[in-house]
């Protein structure tokens, strides 16, 4: 690998929804620079950057993958990024460290909802980007169409710097409208091409198309406005230095074509990336919080400065274990040395540095501000975790993830993977910190909740074939409970005598219901000592076993009274065994009669959808019991609040999916628990019976 310096490093995202081909024209770029042997396609799972077992199976990206090249004296840092919804925090993660960003709109399909949403995390991160016209070799593109919808949809303006020659099947190149040459090329993917005159049947529209692109470009410069507008001519130098202003400051978006399955168009984008797209230098400074002082500090992309990085991903890798990948901000760091763990407060012992390079991992001496870099086997250091010098700690900010969507119970297939699954679950959530995992004591299930069921289904996936666990998925359980609405007062008397020694307790009990959410209330309301005193909190604890189980369904039983007013003894016979289980008889027989009632989870809901699909949530969420409470108007959209039954919404993230195109968004959190309506109290009970019949 030849040295190269922040000044000449390029960290260059490549993103848009999935299906664009973001990976291929990762592929056709490594190729072109030479860091590949032959160009890798998707379609043959010969792709170094969709190297896992699940991605070739799908054909679709499903983590970020890194590599590297150099090109015209420059050292680029390729991220292929996924473009589904279910792994879109993934993309959002590695725009927070990107540079800049390669967008891909599809000259067929133009930009898709998870493109406008890439776009508006760059955005966000500030990252200047340019955009790639892709698939010009396919049936029904259009160039034209493709770029008016990026204008109206990402409200930009498009700085278009080359025109398509030929369509679909007969693309075969495109027009440099910088220079006003027609790059040829060829059809056997090679990626050769040969400079021409542009055919004469395009000369009009390349010439007004480069009067626009000239109007546009000296938008950024004033002396060059000065000189357009007294007539001078404009070169092509100038043009190049203008579209690099104009593209770090946000005033237009340069704009190139091509087709990354024919190579086609591929080098001019990579000069692109060296030309308008920021090193590190060109980065607004990182902030950072300097721990010592509690203050805030920039962070100089200065080799000499103190070492800044924070971790932006983890992967569980089988051979080298766990790889930790960091984005320098300051400073340089060596091969086995030691940094400073400032979010945990730990040392780290540093090991040897590597540059990835899809699958395989190329070794390095050190690395330099701005660059993106692994190192195996920290055993403190998680994901958004801060590495920097002790004589200097700092922390930066990480990244606020997206709440999960959607939830399944999990459970091995084998009860000796038991324990390997709980290893398992630890690294996975390491890898991807959208997962999250939950024992729901009251269902007696583990949870696993993602951000989708494509998402979890990938996770399980994993889970086998990297550490040999069968898991099954299933619906989570509702937490309903239960509850009562009337008073009662009961006996629980256990006499028990068969032969010596008997068992005898005997309370009287009143039940009462109390506020929603007071949860249970035990009251000593004994006199004389009908009940002698070591045994009452015994009948308190069997009262406690016994709501666990409610009459109704087997549910926990909430918000009740138990007050303990009278009852007897024996001398002989009664101890806190047979006084537990008096009182536990005690409450399962007044229960009966305090008019029991089924409670159910009720869940907020925040759920963002474009303007045309309000009418359509809304009804929709009628239809399952909710009761919406607001609408506030958005950018674009409208944000939904509801309160609606858990019970209804388990699998909500493929319905709003398909109910916006996968526009609407959504995020929900539990509220509190309300009465089942009587007409649904049947079947909970009755499934609950066959349940309990089963197991």
């Amino acid at each position: 690998m030849k040295p190269y310096t922040s000044e000449n490093l390029r960290n260059v995202a490549i993103v848009a929804h999935g299906g664009a081909g973001k990976t291929s024209l990762a592929e056709a770029i490594l190729f072109n620079g030479g860091s590949t042997a032959r160009l890798g396609s998707v379609d043959n799972g010969t792709s170094v950057l969709d190297s896992e077992p699940e991605e070739i199976k799908r054909k679709i990206t499903l983590t970020s993958a890194f590599h590297h090249l150099d090109w015209q004296g420059k050292h680029i840092n390729i991220i292929d990024t996924p473009g589904y919804a279910n792994f879109i925090a993934d993309t959002k993660a590695c725009l927070r460290i990107a540079g800049g960003a390669v967008v891909i709109v599809s000259a067929i399909s133009g930009v898709k909802v998870q493109t406008e949403a890439v776009w508006k995390y760059a955005d966000e991160f500030e990252v200047p980007r340019v955009v790639f016209i892709s698939k010009l070799d396919r049936e029904r593109a259009d160039f034209e169409r493709a770029v008016g919808e990026m204008e109206t949809v990402f409200k930009c303006y498009p700085l278009v710097l080359q025109l398509p020659i030929g369509k679909e099947e007969d693309f075969v190149g495109v027009v440099d409208l910088i220079t006003m040459k027609a790059l040829r090329y060829g059809n056997d993917q090679s990626g050769k091409y040969t400079v021409e005159e542009i055919p004469e049947h395009l000369r009009p529209a390349a010439e007004a198309a480069r009067e626009a692109m000239i109007e546009r470009v000296v938008e950024a410069d004033d002396v060059l406005m000065e000189k357009y507008l007294g007539g001078e001519e404009i070169t092509a130098e100038e043009i190049s230095r203008a579209a690099h202003e104009g593209s770090m400051t946000g005033k237009f978006v340069p704009v190139v074509c091509g087709s990354a399955l024919k190579n086609i168009g591929i080098q001019p984008l990579m000069d692109l990336i060296c030309s308008c797209l920021p090193s590190p230098l060109e980065r607004p400074a990182q902030v950072a919080e300097l721990m010592v002082a509690g203050q805030e500090r920039e962070l100089v992309p200065d080799a000499s400065a103190p070492f800044a990085a924070l971790v932006f991903k983890t992967i569980s890798d089988p051979f080298t274990g766990q790889l930790s990948l960091f984005r320098v901000y300051s400073g340089t760091l060596t091969s086995d040395s030691s940094c400073f763990n400032s979010t945990k407060d730990r040392k780290e012992r540093i090991g040897q540095l590597l540059k990835l390079a899809g699958n395989k991992q190329v070794p390095i001496d050190k690395c330099i501000p701005g660059d993106i870099v692994a190192v195996a086997k920290l055993k403190e250091t998680a994901t958004w975790d801060t590495l920097c010098s002790e004589k200097m700690p700092v922390r930066l900010k990480g990244l606020e993830l997206p709440s999960p969507v959607i939830s399944f119970s999990l459970r091995p297939k084998t009860k000796g993977d038991e324990e390997k699954l709980g290893s398992a679950l630890h690294r996975v959530i390491a890898e991807d910190p959208t997962i999250s995992i939950l024992r729901n004591d009251e269902t007696k299930e583990l949870v696993v909740s993602g951000m989708g069921q494509v998402h979890i289904e990938v996770m399980v996936d994993r889970i086998k074939r990297k550490f040999g666990v069968d898991v099954e998925l299933d619906a989570p359980k509702v937490p309903y409970k239960e509850t009562i609405r009337g008073t009662v007062s009961v006996q629980g008397r256990h006499k028990k005598q068969s032969g010596g020694r008997g068992q005898f307790g005997d309370v009287w009990i009143k039940i009462e219901p109390l506020p929603k959410g007071s949860g249970f209330e035990f009251v000593n309301d004994i006199v004389g000592g009908v009940v002698p005193r070591q045994y009452i909190p015994a009948v308190e604890k069997g009262i406690q076993e016994a709501m666990l189980g409610g009459v109704l369904a087997g549910y926990p039983v909430v918000d009740f009274k138990v007050s303990l007013y009278d009852g007897s003894y024996h001398t002989v016979d009664s101890s806190e065994m047979a006084f537990k289980i008096a009182g536990s008889m005690a409450f399962k027989k007044g229960v009966i009669d305090a008019k029991p009632v089924l409670l159910e989870p009720i869940m907020l809901m925040s759920i963002n959808v474009p303007n045309e699909y309000m009418g359509d949530i809304i009804g929709d969420l009628n239809s399952r019991r909710g009761k919406v409470n607001g609408v506030e108007p958005q950018a674009n959209s409208q944000l939904i609040k509801a309160h609606v039954p858990m019970a209804e919404v388990l699998k909500y993230a493929p319905d709003l999916r398909s109910m916006t195109g996968g526009r609407g968004m959504f995020t929900m959190e539990f509220s509190h628990y309300e009465e089942v309506p009587s007409h649904l109290t049947a079947k909970i009970v009755e499934d609950a019976k066959h349940e309990k019949e089963e197991s």
